[in-house]
């Protein structure tokens, strides 16, 4: 969204979900072609959200109405059917039939609700002037668990690299992002084994317990003891430093769309230790090394290898660095979505 702006966009921004905090919405600051707009509309992958979902649309509509803006850009999908005159572009963040299948290796339970949300995302694939995604494997995804949309394209996430530091001298640690208590970030693996180098999980569960490895309650990582320390919720200050003092980034995800906080290790100069999932693959290919899919010991033995070798650690921490800043920067990313909406409202004007 920033990057729009410097091009000379304007922007008007709907949130869903919780209210944002202050602390939270400060980098819109200096956004002057920004207007934010957020609502308390519950989002639709909830099962209370049915009963939002018409409030919501009727709420765009008439934010529609009076902004008239050139085109939509929803990262709900179901939005891609929305009752405007405009073009309506949707991305695929994810959702949840295809967290589910691949947290679980099945479908959900075919409850009326789910019966309501297969149908609501199916209709905003369908009738969407163009679905994103922000990889092949998601994009496929979706393919595989509704019907197509009539034009699709991947547009890989990016970052700019200015906001992170890649120089700072690194400590022989871990760092992981993602809740104990979540399947699809599975950083518990982290847990299952002892390592021969501090871990840092960085998360909103600091309290579960039942771990097997000691956990300590600091993260200050000179004095080289081993263990898992827990923190809360970071601010994105607090994340950049954290990405540049670890040397090492663990990606434990078996359901990850597009990877924001790998992107954002790499640009902070990590060695990327990563679950063979297709999607990684994709994304960093040889910049990255793997584990065996969602093997706890697998994880632990790469990850050994990697922290007792410090031209190797330097090496991947070098490949991952010249990938994101070369392949998922912000430029490119923006480039993208501009020559995108280009397309589709000379499209638009050529039909009208």
């Amino acid at each position: 969204m920033s990057g729009l702006i410097t091009r000379g966009l304007r922007v008007t921004l709907v949130s869903f979900g919780q209210i944002p905090l202050p602390q939270q919405i400060g980098w819109m600051d200096h956004l002057h072609g920004l207007s934010f707009h957020p609502t308390a509309f519950r989002l639709d992958w909830m099962e209370e959200g049915q009963n939002d979902f018409y409030d919501a649309s009727a709420y765009l509509c008439s934010l529609v109405k009076e902004v008239k803006p050139d085109l939509f850009h929803g990262n709900h999908l179901c939005y891609g059917a929305l009752p405007v005159t405009i073009p309506r572009i949707v991305v695929a963040h994810g959702d949840l039939i295809t967290w589910w299948k691949a947290v679980h290796g099945q479908e959900p339970q075919n409850t009326p609700w789910l019966r309501w949300y297969r149908q609501a995302i199916s209709r905003g694939l369908a009738e969407a002037s163009a679905v994103v995604a922000p990889s092949e494997w998601m994009l496929n995804s979706i393919r595989s668990c509704y019907a197509g949309g009539a034009r699709e394209l991947v547009i890989h996430h990016g970052r700019n690299p200015i906001f992170f530091n890649p120089y700072v001298a690194k400590e022989n640690s871990v760092l992981a992002i993602g809740r104990l208590l979540d399947p699809a970030r599975q950083v518990n693996l982290l847990t299952m084994d002892r390592y021969p180098v501090p871990v840092c999980i960085v998360g909103e569960d600091a309290h579960e317990q039942g771990r097997r490895v000691p956990v300590r309650a600091d993260v200050q990582f000179r004095d080289g003891s081993s263990g898992v320390a827990l923190r809360g919720a970071q601010t994105e200050a607090q994340l950049r430093l954290l990405y540049s003092k670890a040397a090492i980034y663990a990606g434990t995800s078996r359901y990850e769309p597009g990877g924001l906080p790998i992107l954002e290790a790499a640009l902070s100069r990590c060695a990327l230790v990563l679950n063979d999932i297709p999607a990684f693959r994709e994304i960093w290919g040889n910049a990255a090394l793997y584990f065996r899919t969602n093997e706890s010991s697998s994880l632990a033995e790469v990850v050994g290898l990697v922290s007792s070798d410090e031209q190797l650690r330097r090496n991947f921490a070098n490949r991952a660095f010249q990938r994101a800043r070369e392949s998922f920067n912000t430029h490119r990313m923006t480039d993208s979505y501009i020559q995108l909406y280009a397309n589709i409202l000379a499209r638009r004007v050529f039909a009208a």
